[in-house]
């Protein structure tokens, strides 16, 4: 029966940015997330997801945001995609499926969640301005493909319905967070949930 922490810890430096992160999977009710990536937005997009799946996050972040924002945020998505990754470890005994519906006032977002093993994401966010905060708004698609890239999952992110980007962008993210809190929920079984007996 799979009952072994899930937890990481995930240092990642290049020319352009240093980071830090350890993630632990099983947190809910007892959750201390910490997060500085020098983007405010950016940190409030991953504050929601690791609070919505409860995770207890810290991530930090020293990057070339003298440069502009794209380092830092696909960056800290890489790592915390390998972080959720090696957290989880062997997907043996989880449901590995997810799906969740979450609102934020006027906005409506669905997440559909595959632990596959096999990297793929289609996001559709349908943000109109050019920045959120001092976040571009098209590097939030592209924080959650390069998440699940790097966490080898399958990931559909759809905004349905809604006016407001940081609605949309915030309800986008409590959808993921819900549905990989689902998707990794352990069945108490140590079984692989596939029929190749391998993911």
């Amino acid at each position: 029966m799979a009952t072994a922490t899930r937890t990481a810890t995930v240092a990642r430096k290049t020319n352009e940015t240093d980071i830090h992160i350890t993630l632990a999977m099983d947190s809910a009710g007892a959750q201390s997330i910490n997060i500085d990536s020098g983007i405010g937005f950016l940190d409030h997009m991953y504050h929601a997801l690791a609070k919505h799946s409860g995770w207890s996050l810290s991530l930090h972040c020293k990057g070339d945001i003298h440069i502009d924002d794209h380092h830092t945020a696909e960056d800290t998505a890489i790592a915390l995609g390998m972080a959720f990754k090696q957290a989880l470890g062997e997907p043996r005994g989880i449901r590995r499926f997810g799906s969740a519906y979450c609102p934020l006032d006027e906005a409506l977002s669905r997440a559909v969640v595959d632990i596959s093993g096999r990297p793929y994401a289609d996001i559709n966010l349908d943000l109109k301005r050019e920045k959120l905060g001092e976040l571009s708004c098209e590097m939030i698609p592209h924080v959650l493909q390069s998440f699940a890239q790097a966490g080898g999952i399958t990931l559909h992110v759809d905004v349905l319905k809604g006016v407001n980007d940081h609605h949309k962008a915030e309800s986008a993210f409590k959808a993921l967070a819900v549905a990989l809190k689902f998707a990794v929920e352990r069945t108490g079984t140590n079984d692989v949930p596939s029929t190749k007996g391998v993911l």
